[in-house]
């Protein structure tokens, strides 16, 4: 039986259905959440970095209710032990045997709340389903069903009792990123929308199902990348690893994460193609966590997001008609 051909167009109105409820929910943060959702069509993982009290958790939880994940929520503390993540081998005194009980990462969407507390050891059984997509128990690997996303959170202020993320398993997170302090009036509206519901948890009807995320990751992948901005992208990578004030730039999976952030950007945005301005609004997101400074420059100003806001303003935009023209002729 042969499968229908993705519908770019279907999955378009499905993730925009997605993103309106979300952000009714998590007030005035439309644009991050944008990206957060454009990771998961991407079929990535997402770093969220912010203050606590953002609302963080809240849209994990308000994502995984109206895509119709599986949600899990795993504290990472320092005594968190890799089979605390992943699941252990437990004798079952009735089949005389050791069976296998299943951590909190079997699910489609995993939030790993501050996920820069916990040792390296569980940091790496956590990278290996983040990269693999699937973990290994005393020799034994087992495969996690897709779709599989974790969201974690990370504090960006606090330091103390904390294990920063290797530079390995920051570069397996699509994107990394933040909400900002919500301006007074979205204060109020969140404080308003607290008093109305009557109680502290938020319920969202599902929009879709794990098969229909599926869809719409298959429809992203049809999107078409033309040339030009293929190479734009590259272009801003490379451009990276030139940069005066930089140690390490980004790796061609910054690159590559770029064209993919994008062309799910385009899909919500109602488009079968990307424009260079979908690669501009993902740009920071995904390259700045890839990129280290100086070690000389650690205590001034400049940061992941300083360098790629320097490589958009040097590196010159394709001209729209090359990206158009391709598409109205087909």
């Amino acid at each position: 039986m042969n499968q229908a051909a993705p519908d770019t167009a279907a999955a378009s109105t499905r993730a925009r259905l997605v993103l309106d409820q979300v952000s009714e929910v998590v007030v005035g943060k439309r644009e991050p959440l944008s990206l957060v959702l454009a990771g998961i069509l991407a079929g990535g993982h997402v770093l969220l970095e912010d203050f606590p009290g953002l609302g963080k958790t809240l849209a994990a939880r308000c994502f995984a209710q109206s895509l119709g994940l599986d949600f899990n929520r795993a504290q990472f503390t320092p005594d968190l032990l890799p089979a605390d993540l992943t699941g252990s081998f437990v004798y079952d005194q009735g089949g005389r045997d050791f069976v296998f009980r299943r951590g909190p990462i079997f699910c489609g969407l995993l939030l790993a709340d501050e996920i820069n507390r916990t040792p390296p050891k569980t940091q790496a059984a956590l990278l290996e389903s983040m990269q693999e997509g699937q973990v290994t128990v005393e020799g034994t690997t087992f495969p996690l069903t897709p779709p599989f996303h974790v969201l974690a959170t990370a504090n960006p202020v606090e330091y103390e009792g904390t294990y920063p993320l290797p530079e390995a398993q920051l570069d397996r997170f699509l994107l990394r990123v933040g909400f900002g302090y919500p301006s007074a009036e979205e204060e109020w509206e969140i404080m308003h929308a607290r008093l109305q519901r009557r109680r502290e948890e938020v319920v969202l009807p599902a929009v879709t199902d794990a098969a229909g995320v599926l869809a719409m990751q298959a429809a992203v992948e049809t999107v078409d990348v033309d040339p030009s901005v293929g190479r734009y992208c590259v272009a801003l990578a490379e451009a990276t690893r030139r940069h005066p004030e930089v140690l390490v730039g980004a790796s061609p999976r910054g690159s590559l994460g770029l064209v993919l952030c994008a062309r799910a950007l385009a899909v919500l945005r109602g488009r079968d193609f990307v424009l260079p301005e979908d690669v501009k609004a993902v740009a920071r997101p995904v390259l700045a966590h890839r990129i280290t400074v100086k070690p000389e420059l650690w205590m001034t100003a400049v940061t992941g997001a300083t360098v790629v806001d320097s490589v958009l303003a040097s590196v010159p935009t394709p001209p729209a008609l090359e990206t158009t023209v391709h598409h109205t002729r087909q």
